[in-house]
Order: C-alpha cells, then sequence, then structure tokens
C-alpha cells in the first residue's frame, strides 16, 4: 500500500470518525486514526505523511485563512495550520465545500456550536501528525524517515490581500461567518 493517496486519508477519517459526534473534537479523530494507522505496515504508514501534507497545501489559500480568522478569533501561520487539519478532521464533503466557499462553514456544527459557546478552539493539531504518531507506536522511531520530495505550498491570492481585521471586509466577504461570530462594526 506504500502508495497512499489523498483517498486513503479520507477513508481513514470516514473510519476515524464513526461513532463520533459531527461535533467531535480533531484530537479526538486523531487519536483513531493513529490507532487504525497503527494496524498498517511501517512503510505504509510513512506514506500516509504525503498525503496528509499534500491536502494541507490544497488548503493553504487565503479566502480559508480569512474563515479561519473569523471562526478562532485570529489565525497565526501556526494557527492556521492546525485550522487545516481540523478542516481535514471534518471528513472530505466538509472539506470540499470549505474550498468551494469558505463561508459553508457556517452551517456545520462544530462552528455552529462553537460560535454559540464563545468558543475559538476549531483546530487540529494533532492531525497533521497521526502518521509520526502511529509510525512511532509501530516502530519506537522517533520521527518518519525523510520524505524524499516535500509538498509546496501554493501562493495566496494576492485578492485577499487585506488586513483580517476589517470587519467590514470580513462581513462583505464571509456574511455569514462574520454574522454567526458576531463581526461586528468596528
Amino acid at each position: 500500500m506504500a502508495g497512499t493517496e489523498i483517498g486513503d486519508v479520507w477513508r481513514a477519517v470516514e473510519q476515524a470518525r464513526a461513532g463520533l459526534p459531527v461535533t467531535a473534537e480533531a484530537e479526538k479523530v486523531a487519536e483513531s486514526m493513529v490507532r487504525l494507522l497503527s494496524r498498517w505496515q511501517p512503510a505504509d504508514i510513512a506514506a500516509f505523511d504525503r498525503p496528509v501534507r499534500e491536502l494541507l497545501a490544497v488548503s493553504y489559500r487565503s479566502d480559508l485563512w480569512a474563515a479561519a480568522y473569523i471562526i478562532n478569533g485570529g489565525a497565526s501561520d501556526d494557527g492556521f495550520d492546525y485550522f487545516r487539519g481540523w478542516l481535514i478532521a471534518q471528513g472530505r464533503d466538509t472539506f470540499e465545500r470549505a474550498l468551494a466557499d469558505p463561508d459553508s462553514l457556517a452551517g456545520h456544527p462544530a462552528v455552529v456550536a462553537a460560535a454559540a459557546e464563545g468558543r475559538d478552539d476549531l483546530e487540529g493539531e494533532d492531525i497533521l501528525g497521526v502518521a509520526w504518531q502511529a509510525y512511532r507506536d509501530v516502530t519506537g522511531a522517533d520521527g518518519l524517515p525523510r520524505p524524499v520530495d516535500p509538498v509546496a505550498l501554493p501562493d495566496l491570492d494576492p485578492d485577499w490581500d487585506f488586513d483580517f481585521d476589517d470587519s467590514a471586509e470580513m462581513r462583505r466577504r464571509l456574511p455569514r461567518l462574520a454574522a454567526l461570530h458576531d463581526y461586528a462594526e468596528g
């Protein structure tokens, strides 16, 4: 199986989410994924890291960064990585809807619940390291074998190069998320 693909990631996320509530924290999904991956051969576990990095690259977009900024009350470089980990943990349908329309996240049950509770913690750092953790659990090695071909991040869209603290612009571009998170005029 060492030719792991993005579809394998989605199958693992789907299996990991089975039995979990739709609002389950990404860490719970990551724990379940690590248990699943720990049944694989070490080379297959290591190969799983590449398609996860590919999903991180395809979701490295300014419009999603703006959505993360609203949802989590800010998003540093690392915070945006962790948000994209959370997004992967939600599964393929949510991920693809968010790529097509980041404002669609305003209808996601976990986003709605977090907003209602005043939480700004939709992050999934552990998702980013599921292959590493499973590899360590299986082999005892402290890290994955060095990747042969790194995944490059795309350039960010210059049309979204504005101050995310500009609440009027955020309300214009992401109206549902801004309304959900009470992004008032400032």
